[in-house]
């Protein structure tokens, strides 16, 4: 009678598993960020800003939102993919998922450069959550690339 083994996954690469655990935390903290911006906007509420003072401007600005969605809702929903993806990789250990999570951050970086234009030059004001979206993105997009070119065959 043969008796079959149960073989688990081979072990990641280091830089796989560093790279997804990176997803993971950038993904939290860009999640808490606009998670943040998303209730005080239901609630009505100017965030305070501390740095710079051009928050209320900007998330009042006919540009904020999408229609009647926030878009730090939208960044809620872009970030949770993020989450979920890094997780999913985690678990199933799939190298194609950190690829698709590595495409998926030039969304990410498109968006944060298209609003920040619109802070700059239209809007003439900057907003610091806004801001830490921005580059919470650009580091996921950094990220995105260095794994992309550490692990594409």
């Amino acid at each position: 009678m043969e008796t079959l083994k149960q073989t688990s996954p081979p072990p990641l690469p280091k830089i796989d598993k560093i790279g997804a655990i990176i997803f993971l935390l950038l993904g939290i903290i860009g999640f808490l960020d606009a998670s943040y911006l998303t209730i005080e906007h239901y609630r009505g509420i100017i965030p305070v800003c501390t740095v710079v003072t051009g928050c209320g401007t900007v998330l009042i600005s006919k540009y904020s939102t999408v229609g009647p969605v926030p878009l730090a809702l939208l960044g809620v929903a872009y970030y949770s993919v993020i989450i979920f993806g890094a997780l999913l990789f985690l678990d199933l250990k799939i190298i194609k998922i950190l690829h698709l999570l590595s495409a998926y951050t030039f969304i990410g970086i498109l968006a944060s450069l298209y609003f920040l234009y619109l802070q700059i030059f239209v809007i003439q004001a900057l907003c610091l959550y806004c801001l830490f979206s921005a580059a919470t993105s650009t580091l996921l997009f950094i990220n995105g690339v260095y794994i992309y070119k550490k692990t594409a065959l």
